[in-house]
């Protein structure tokens, strides 16, 4: 049958890169190849190549008819925690040249183990991405209403500019105390940087915070336009260099990326520091899009790598927007899809810990690289990886389709030497300890985010993706008492499905200050109204100004207001999306308190409300969407429970719980809708493997998603 393929969905992991290709009737198929870090755009066609076999075509002649592609990856995250960007110099308040190597207390201990949080000679900083002799300091001052304190010198700027360019920076940040207050000042050091760079003759950029992102927290707003300036800029030239591979290989399309608030934008947008993480997003995208498809309102998305463990809750049908996430050790005023990770994966290292004899795992990982069992990975210590296969859970010679051969003897002889031997255990009971430990943490953990959030598993679906996921799902689900365990046929491709569902998006945020007290006159509310009426409006022009570099013109572009509020007084506020198109009279404000408390006794408790603190808008916020083609969810004809004599592959002996046990392996692409699979079975796919032990039942539902249950 000929294809026309339509849409090209990329997920650029620190392991795998998968490709996700749709065509004109929403059908959808799945490629997969090892990340080639050095140049993604190697194992971006090889895994495009891998997915349009199995439509028994090519990317010579699908590309040249693809309407779209879409890009999330991890290049810019390597560039930030390797650090490896531009040479930065920094302008800030006189007497304040320390604040960015000092930073906030949390960023001392960002990323460590409970333990590690818990005693002060652990905590340590990294040395800060501008180090203290590349800052510079100018006078003025603003106060936290916006008011003028002291002036700006003007005539400090040109020489501590001189000074940043004599010490061969490549790009400048200015971030000024309040500046999102009263951004003047920020600006016209901006402007004299600029003059003073262009009568040098050279041509480095200018990066004010309030162009970027005028919101309050100065470190957390420092720290985001540095990263802009260090790590996002210079990524343009990587994302360029797979958009120009792409179009060698016949593409037509300009290429948009995964951006952190769940939309994509494209590789021009002036903020793409909001694509530093982009891959596990895609997953949570294509986990909403799933669920209001299939009319699922409450999801609990997993997603194992090889290198972590991701978790986000889809409530209510919506995505929870962290403002203020960390990343690399940095705090940070992105909007970012709310996730928890950890560092345990399919690629994490097992250790065993020198004083305690007990195993540890990760946060390391052997990334592409697989484990001891991949000769050519050049891994020397054992991995999660090489557990599966000592204990017959995968088959080393369908390992991505065969194209990588593992060797289970180098992976016997690693766990035997570095685990069993110390442990006093057989290899196997080893292997299996490994595994059912990892399961133990994240079962753990998965649990502990969703009570720590005020929910119960029993209100959640569960959905288990990533090229691991489907490993481990029956393990780290086991006695939660989810409503139901999904995991889509396409699950090691699934971050890159929900890139392709991901809408053209653009999202803008302004910090702002509007208290009303309960039983404010109507004056009152008209006026801090109309204040957050001309918040929208401007940035209303900072979308449409990103829409207008694509060709896309305002009238066709949905724009979506939103807004964030608390109870004065309050630590946190909450985002709601506008019930009006805009701010005219007092029965609007009536309508957006409404719309926060309904929220708020959603998010917390009706009893929690307290209208006598008064209301405080915390923040305005744009989102414009343009819609594009996205994926079709399967739906075939159930053909009964017997799976078909063609898809089963035999029998293996797999090391489960103490003992050998002969596990029945299916061809999962084979397997039809409706079909049920009893424990003890393996089904193989040459992106992923899924395993359903005792004690456990799945069947294939019409949209090709398999429910895993527990048998009670």
């Amino acid at each position: 049958m000929a294809r026309r393929a339509q849409i090209l969905a990329i997920d650029a992991g620190g392991t795998m890169t998968d490709t996700f290709i749709i065509d004109d009737k929403g059908d959808f198929v799945v490629g997969k190849a090892q990340s080639t870090p050095e140049d993604e755009s190697i194992g971006l066609l090889n895994s495009a190549r891998d997915a349009l076999t199995y439509w028994d075509t090519t990317v010579t002649d699908e590309f040249p008819k693809l309407l779209a592609g879409v890009y999330s990856g991890t290049a810019m995250l390597n560039r930030l925690v390797s650090r490896k960007g531009r040479k930065v110099g920094l302008i800030v308040n006189k007497g304040l040249e320390d604040f960015h190597r000092m930073g906030r207390s949390i960023q001392s201990y960002l990323g460590y183990s409970y333990s590690d949080r818990l005693h002060l000679n652990t905590h340590r900083y990294e040395p800060p991405i501008v180090p203290r002799s590349l800052t510079r300091g100018v006078t003025e001052r603003v106060d936290l209403f916006g008011n003028v304190v002291i002036p700006l010198y003007e005539h400090e700027v040109e020489p501590a500019v001189e000074e940043l360019l004599e010490q061969g920076v490549e790009a400048i940040v200015i971030s000024l105390l309040q500046s999102y207050k009263y951004p003047d000042h920020e600006r016209k050091i901006r402007d004299i940087a600029n003059e003073v760079i262009q009568r040098t003759g050279k041509k480095i950029p200018v990066f004010a915070s309030v162009d970027y992102y005028p919101v309050r927290k100065e470190t957390h707003r420092t720290n985001t336009t540095i990263i802009e300036a260090y790590a996002a800029d210079p990524s343009r030239e990587t994302l360029q260099k797979i958009n120009t591979s792409i179009k060698e290989s016949g593409a037509t399309f300009d290429l948009r990326v995964m951006a952190s608030h769940g939309g994509t934008i494209s590789t021009q947008a002036n903020e793409l520091a909001r694509t530093l993480v982009s891959g596990p997003i895609g997953g949570v995208v294509g986990a909403r899009y799933l669920g209001e498809y299939l009319g699922i309102p409450n999801i609990a998305c997993s997603d194992i790598g090889g290198t972590s463990f991701d978790v986000a809750l889809i409530t209510q049908g919506d995505l929870s927007i962290n403002s203020s996430p960390d990343m690399a050790r940095l705090v940070l005023s992105l909007p970012l899809v709310a996730m928890d990770t950890i560092g345990a994966g399919a690629g994490s290292f097992v250790r065993i810990d020198p004083n305690f004899k007990s195993i540890t795992l990760g946060p390391d990982s052997a990334g592409s690289r697989v484990g001891v069992c991949y000769e050519e990975g050049g891994i020397d210590t054992v991995t999660v990886s090489d557990c599966h296969v000592v204990l017959g859970l995968i088959n080393p010679n369908n390992f991505l389709g065969g194209e990588i051969q593992l060797k289970p003897e180098r992976a016997y002889e690693a766990v035997k030497t570095q685990i069993a031997e110390p442990l006093g255990l057989t290899v196997e009971e080893a292997a299996y300890g490994v595994i059912d430990l990892l399961e133990s943490q994240l079962r753990n953990y998965l649990e502990s985010m969703i009570l720590g959030k005020g929910y119960s598993p029993s209100q959640y679906v569960c959905l288990s993706y990533g090229g691991g996921g489907p490993l481990h799902t029956a393990g780290y689900i086991k006695g939660l008492g989810f409503e139901d365990v999904l995991v889509p046929a396409w699950a090691a491709g699934f971050s890159a499905f929900g890139c392709g569902a991901a809408d053209f998006e653009y999202r803008y945020d302004k910090t702002l200050d509007l208290n009303v007290n309960d039983g404010a006159v109507d004056e009152e509310k008209v006026q801090a109204g109309d204040q957050l009426q001309v918040a929208w409006d401007e940035l209303i022009e900072k979308v449409a100004v990103e829409f207008d570099k694509n060709g896309i013109e305002r009238k066709n572009v949905d724009f979506r207001l939103y807004f964030r509020m608390q109870y004065q007084g309050q630590l946190n506020d909450l985002e709601i999306e506008a019930p009006i198109s805009s701010f005219r009279e007092t029965q609007d404000w009536d309508a957006l308190v409404n719309a926060f408390e309904e929220t708020y006794t959603r998010v917390y408790a009706k009893a929690a409300t307290s209208p006598e603190l008064g209301y405080s808008v915390t923040g305005a916020i744009v989102r414009g969407i343009v819609d594009v083609a996205k994926p079709r969810i399967p739906e075939e004809p159930l053909v009964g429970e017997t799976p078909p004599e063609e898809a089963y592959l035999g029998k293996r002996n797999v090391y489960w719980d103490g003992k050998y046990l002969e596990a029945d392996i299916w061809e999962m692409e084979k397997l039809q809708p409706g079909n049920r699979i009893e424990a003890f079975a393996i089904l193989e796919s040459p992106a992923t493997t899924f395993v359903i032990p005792p004690g456990f039942t799945t069947y294939l539902d019409k949209h090709r998603i398999f429910h895993l249950q527990e048998i009670e």
